[in-house]
């Protein structure tokens, strides 16, 4: 009863939106069993690959639109609990914690007012996630806590804690800035495709074989792209949705997370949402323009070259 008076004092309600993967999925159902018992509202998106859950609960938190009645936070569990809190990190505004036992969270809930938790499925045992669980929910921003000796916060270091959470979110945003080059630095941006497409200056994509790239702009990315006749993009994922035109040749797009099979030619536009995994093929060279809101760095192979020119060769057969 002391437990739920404590939760009901919470300044706004909390939503948590939770996943797991194979290895946090058990205690990941258990804690979410014990919010619903405290009607605390859940979102739970179920089971997939440690950085597919990862990624989605950190855009979705980062996302959030949230009004002065209610908090979204996140819950996530895989083995170590270490890998979700990893790909949730990418997004801004996202503070996530690992955290084995109630001092964590206690003391990433007090310093860094930490709005998504993750928990190891493989080394905590449920009795100890409750614990963990109803600590992150209870605990408020800047309370004592074990770094502070239990002891309210020195008044110099709450007033650290009033500008750090923003703080953080601005890490890396000039080093991203300085990369873009002397045009894209400039208030507005502007190149002809046309000029661009007959300039030399296109660099090999060493993990995709056939490829090779031309930035035009940094964060957020725009860039032409060329594959060779006949190259494959194996299966990958971007942790931002993209934009294609085709500006020649052709290519057969698969969206293996919805399903879907595109035949693409020139003029041709489409968008891929975030996350979506997809695999390409090339019927001859082929150019495009590519867009996307992050770094072109962030792109996740989801198979090798061997595995999509196999999957590739199955469909031929399969259609005869």
């Amino acid at each position: 009863m002391a437990q739920q008076e404590t939760i009901d004092k919470t300044p706004r309600r909390i939503k948590i939106i939770a996943g797991a993967d194979a290895f946090g999925c058990n205690l990941k159902d258990t804690l979410l069993t014990h919010l619903r018992s405290q009607n605390i509202e859940v979102e739970d998106l179920g089971t997939d690959k440690y950085y597919s859950v990862g990624e989605e609960i950190g855009r979705r938190v980062s996302q959030a639109n949230t009004d002065d009645s209610v908090e979204i936070r996140g819950l996530l569990a895989c083995g170590t609990g270490v890998g979700v809190g990893i790909f949730a990190n990418k997004f801004p505004g996202v503070y996530a914690a690992t955290c084995l036992t109630p001092a964590e969270a206690l003391n990433a809930r007090s310093i860094n007012n930490c709005n998504v938790l993750a928990v190891s499925g493989m080394s905590t045992a449920p009795e100890v996630g409750l614990d963990i669980l109803n600590t992150f929910l209870n605990t408020p921003f800047k309370a004592p806590c074990p770094a502070s000796g239990s002891n309210p916060w020195p008044e110099d270091i709450q007033s650290f804690f009033d500008t750090s959470v923003k703080e953080m979110s601005e890490i890396g945003k000039t080093k991203i800035e300085k990369k873009t080059d002397d045009i894209a630095d400039s208030p507005g941006f502007i190149c002809s495709l046309a000029k661009s497409r007959d300039q030399k200056e296109f660099s090999p994509v060493n993990i995709l074989p056939g490829a090779s790239m031309k930035i035009l702009r940094e964060t957020p990315t725009s860039a032409i792209m060329r594959f060779k006749a006949g190259s494959v993009e194996p299966a990958h994922h971007h942790t931002f949705g993209h934009d294609l035109v085709v500006l020649s040749g052709s290519t057969c797009v698969w969206n293996l997370t919805k399903g879907d099979k595109y035949e693409l030619g020139v003029g041709d536009y489409l968008f891929t949402p975030a996350g979506d995994v997809n695999r390409a093929k090339y019927f001859e060279d082929t150019e495009f323009f590519i867009k996307w809101d992050g770094h072109w760095e962030e792109l996740f192979l989801d198979e090798d070259l061997a595995a999509a020119n196999a999957a590739i060769e199955k469909e031929n057969r399969s259609n005869y």
